[in-house]
């Protein structure tokens, strides 16, 4: 139609110009927004945002209402979370669209990973067995070799020296332990095998091994998040019967691990020279929202938004649960996830926040190195 106008005004030849200009400043602002090549997420349900969706039989899914009654499709994505993640955030904050959910990708695609993939997956652990009481997750040995793959198919798009000097000023962003936790203090089988100093301890050791393969297929930026005080969500708080208090052995696991993944982190940066990180105090700021969570503009920060029973979290959100009228006023979204609004200040701490949460340098500052 505005084709047609610029014809009948005699103007086509300026108006064509215009177009072409106009397109050519709008690609020059989106590339300066754009701060990283690429961003490849490792995880667990905090950031997933589709794979489990393709797992044919695992139950740890999120492809159901309620989940995603505020993403902006307005449907469940896969995302365990009333509207978008971590994953979501972080890629916005570095201009880049969301990273696809590796398994929702036609394996024939040539430019599916040229932005990055998502590897993450509801249920999924440093340890392989994390899912055995939710069906079927990727571990995080098994992402690290999706991400192998991957580093395969990018040197023969983009050659060694092209994928590398792309892939080294991309982000690796990862959100993993969780589960490993939970699985422990659930498990009187794990209990008898380790102390829980052991048993991070080996965490630890498993996940530096895991880095190290990455390392040597091109990782180099590092963004981690440590595990948050994982005794205070709701699934947890159930089990206190007396004043639904927090779980202090799990939050005493999650204190010792993030120690032991701090010492890990400076050990490995030193041999790797090339390397270089941010790790985000999860558990000081999500401990901090739970306990003043009006500071934060919450109402509700011990009873999940979705599900039934006390604390809505003695049944799932499941299309049978109810949910909370305001999303904005509830920290968490479900008996284990936070909730949209939750995720968006945990990111926008890690992005730009102080040494308070993030060092030794927050992702801004990576993003610059």
């Amino acid at each position: 139609m505005l084709l047609l106008v610029a014809r009948k005004m005699g103007n086509e030849a300026y108006f064509l110009s215009f177009l072409i200009g106009f397109a050519l400043i709008l690609s020059l602002k989106l590339a300066s927004a754009q701060m990283v090549p690429a961003i490849f997420v490792f995880g667990d349900s905090l950031v997933d945002v589709g794979n489990n969706n393709k797992l044919p039989v695992s139950v740890a899914k999120a492809n159901f209402p309620h989940n995603g009654i505020d993403f902006p499709t307005k449907k469940a994505t896969g995302r365990f979370s009333n509207g978008k993640n971590a994953a979501d955030f972080l890629a916005q904050k570095v201009g880049l669209p969301t990273s696809p959910a590796y398994l929702s990708v036609s394996p024939k695609s040539t430019s599916a990973f040229m932005t990055g993939a998502s590897f993450a997956s509801g249920g999924a652990g440093i340890f392989n067995g994390t899912d055995r009481t939710l069906g079927q997750s990727i571990p995080l040995t098994k992402q690290v070799g999706y991400y192998e793959s991957v580093y395969d198919n990018l040197i023969q798009q983009q050659g060694l020296s092209g994928a590398q000097k792309s892939l080294s000023k991309s982000l690796f962003a990862i959100v993993i332990g969780s589960n490993d936790i939970l699985d422990y203090s659930g498990s009187s089988d794990l209990q008898k095998e380790s102390t829980p100093q052991q048993y991070v301890d080996s965490m630890v050791l498993t996940l530096k091994g895991l880095l190290k393969r990455l390392y040597a297929s091109g990782a180099r930026k590092f963004v981690f998040a440590g595990i948050g005080p994982i005794g205070c969500i709701p699934a947890q708080r159930i089990k206190n019967q007396t004043d639904h208090g927090c779980n202090e052995g799990s939050n005493l696991m999650a204190v010792s691990y993030n120690k032991g993944l701090n010492s890990m982190l400076r050990e490995l940066k030193s041999n790797l020279t090339a390397m270089s990180y941010s790790y985000f105090d999860t558990y000081t700021l999500f401990l901090n929202i739970i306990q003043n969570p009006a500071t934060y503009g919450f109402a509700e920060a011990k009873a999940a938004c979705c599900g039934r029973g006390k604390l809505n979290a003695q049944i799932p959100c499941l299309p049978v649960a109810k949910y909370c009228p305001s999303r904005r006023d509830h920290v968490f979204w479900d008996l284990y996830h936070p909730t949209e609004a939750t995720a968006a200040i945990l990111v926008d701490a890690i992005f730009d926040g102080p040494k308070q949460y993030a060092f030794p340098m927050n992702v801004r500052q990576l993003v610059a190195v």
